[in-house]
């Protein structure tokens, strides 16, 4: 920590080149920009900067290193893994101001944007160019690209469109060391050489910060349905899967659990059909004009004849399928004055029926007095396992609790070949776990690669690893 004097000086360097209103030192833009959405980390930051510019990021991250000042990249702060947090006397560097559509290309379906364009706003403009930019989640109203971008984000089409690794043609980045890098540029072929988009592209804001970003588009997709089933048991889920993937274009295959659906249902929505049911399976697929109706009713039937799934609905308008799709994507909102602790895991999907029973058993056994929900994407081999914290039970004891039972949780799964973090990333959350998905080989090559981008150890310090 600096002392007031150090503060005072270090401030005053920082307006020779940023306009006093875009550093902020109130306590309650330390409060806002501090934290991301986990809220198990107390925020204390020096101070939060909000550049204008590309040359005012390099110009930040130069002098940050002369004066040795860690630097918190700030996107829509939504993630959940710690990596935004600022609680150690860091300078949170929020992008929010450059957020403008720079550029859009017809022939190459491409759009080139500011890091600090709202996900959504992408989205709706790519949408009055009769295209998509499908990557897709709900805090898609607040979320910033460039943090999209840092944290590999996925969300609720994976299963068709991929992670937003895969919609990254071209970045800009101000590295750790002060150097403004332009990465391949929006090529779709470019063989010359390492592709360091990628490294980038999740690195959580460790290795520098992603200022502009190119993407691909694609066409919309044309009338989906919405079907929400009611599934008896966990056996059923991939089964209904594998024959919907073999028949219709899915474009989403999440599910949730009665649990999970509870707490939506107390903000005001509708169970989607009168039986409930243990477990619940969303799924989305392309019907231009009726055209698979009747198929999705025949697979309906004989999933049900099966013994798979005991009732089920199926959107008639837009609108049913957007209060269909609110059941799964509000839960996240509705449980989190609950404090939950969130374990965002994923195994290759033809291993998650077995990793989701025997995961089951362990909860079942460690969480006896705790609400424990269940949802996920699963149709890409991602759960999510949320543990709502008791109201009378301190912060610090309810996460020492988690902390301990995901030490079984996380060996489980290293049985079963996942990952302890599916799309959250890693930040402080996940921090002491990653040896469980990867080994003290591969970090030292990680701890190599962060060395070559911040050699001064400024950006982000203590995400990821020590």
């Amino acid at each position: 920590m600096h002392s007031s004097s150090e503060t005072t000086a270090l401030l005053d360097g920082i307006r020779a080149f940023i306009e006093p209103a875009s550093l902020r030192t109130d306590a309650d833009s330390a409060l806002l920009y501090g934290r991301d959405w986990t809220r198990l980390y107390q925020p204390n930051p020096l101070a939060v900067v909000l550049p204008g510019t590309i040359e005012q990021v390099r110009q930040l991250v130069c002098y940050a290193n002369d004066h040795r000042l860690a630097l918190v990249p700030s996107g829509g702060r939504t993630g959940l893994s710690g990596a935004a947090v600022a609680s150690h006397g860091e300078l949170v560097v929020s992008l929010e101001r450059m957020n403008r559509i720079l550029d859009f290309d017809a022939v190459d379906r491409s759009v080139t944007c500011q890091a600090g364009t709202v996900t959504e706003a992408l989205q709706n403009f790519a949408r009055e160019q009769g295209l998509s930019y499908p990557v897709d989640f709900a805090s898609r109203g607040s979320s910033h690209i460039g943090g999209n971008i840092a944290t590999n984000a996925g969300g609720i089409k994976v299963v068709r469109y991929g992670l937003t690794r895969d919609w990254v043609t071209g970045l800009k980045v101000v590295t750790g060391r002060g150097d403004l890098l332009d990465l391949n540029r929006g090529l779709i072929k470019n063989a010359s050489g390492y592709d360091l988009r990628h490294l980038f592209i999740g690195s959580e804001g460790t290795l520098g910060i992603i200022v502009e970003a190119t993407l691909k588009l694609t066409r919309p997709l044309h009338e989906p349905n919405v079907m929400v089933l009611g599934v008896p048991d966990l056996n059923g889920l991939m089964a209904i899967y594998g024959v919907l993937r073999g028949a219709l274009e899915l474009s989403a295959f999440e599910f949730f659990s009665e649990l999970a659906l509870r707490h939506v249902l107390k903000k005001g929505l509708h169970r989607p059909f009168e039986t409930a049911t243990p477990y619940y399976v969303l799924t989305e697929f392309e019907n231009p004009a009726g055209r698979f109706t009747d198929q999705a009713l025949q697979l309906f039937e004989h999933c049900t004849e099966q013994g798979w799934l005991v009732d089920g609905v199926i959107s008639q308008s837009e609108q049913q399928a957007k209060e269909l799709w609110r059941l799964r994507e509000d839960i996240s909102e509705s449980i989190a004055e609950h404090q939950p602790y969130k374990n965002d895991i994923s195994v290759r999907i033809s291993r998650v029926p077995a990793l989701l029973e025997e995961i089951d058993h362990l909860l079942a056994r460690e969480y006896p007095n705790f609400e424990v929900l269940w949802y996920g994407h699963i149709g890409d081999g991602n759960l999510h396992i949320n543990i709502l914290k008791p109201a009378e039970m301190a912060t610090a004891t309810f996460a020492e609790n988690c902390g301990a039972v995901s030490e079984h949780l996380f060996a489980t799964l290293q049985r079963h070949g996942g990952s302890i973090s599916a799309e959250h990333g890693v930040g402080l959350t996940k921090k002491p776990y990653l040896h469980y998905t990867r080994d003290a080989t591969e970090v030292g090559y990680l701890r190599a690669l962060k060395q070559v981008f911040d050699p001064n150890g400024i950006m982000n310090p203590g995400k990821i690893f020590d």
